[in-house]
């Protein structure tokens, strides 16, 4: 069993502005990432292999609102398909099923009873 944890992303409406405060802030370069859809920005904070801790990104994406802790945390699943399923039976919703985030594997975005978003990710 891995950690649940592997990924986090924070959303902004003006991604040269805060990319400009996280690299400042934390004295940080971050790296541009392929966007695995259309209109989806991402900028990678640093990360090294094999070391503890995970990594995110900042994200601008049509539909995710910044503000009001727009911090999506992405767990950890063998097939992401399967957690999103049981999410939107559970009372929570899909708003983005099962897709492909190339070498990195796939991605599903569900809210939770709450109206959070959470993200699960899976290599298969």
């Amino acid at each position: 069993m891995n950690n649940p944890i592997n990924w986090f992303e924070v959303c902004v409406q003006d991604m040269d502005r805060a990319k400009s405060f996280y690299e400042s802030v934390f004295e940080a370069r971050l790296t541009k990432l392929e966007s695995p859809l259309p209109g989806m920005e991402l900028w990678r904070f640093p990360w090294v292999e094999g070391s503890c801790g995970a990594t995110g990104a900042l994200v601008k994406m049509e539909g995710l609102p910044s503000g009001a802790n727009s911090t999506v945390v992405y767990f950890a699943c063998e097939d992401c398909a399967v957690q999103a399923k049981r999410a939107a039976s559970h009372g929570g919703r899909i708003f983005k099923e099962k897709f492909s985030i190339g070498q990195y594997g796939f991605i599903a975005l569900v809210f939770d009873t709450e109206g959070n978003m959470i993200g699960l990710h899976s290599m298969e």
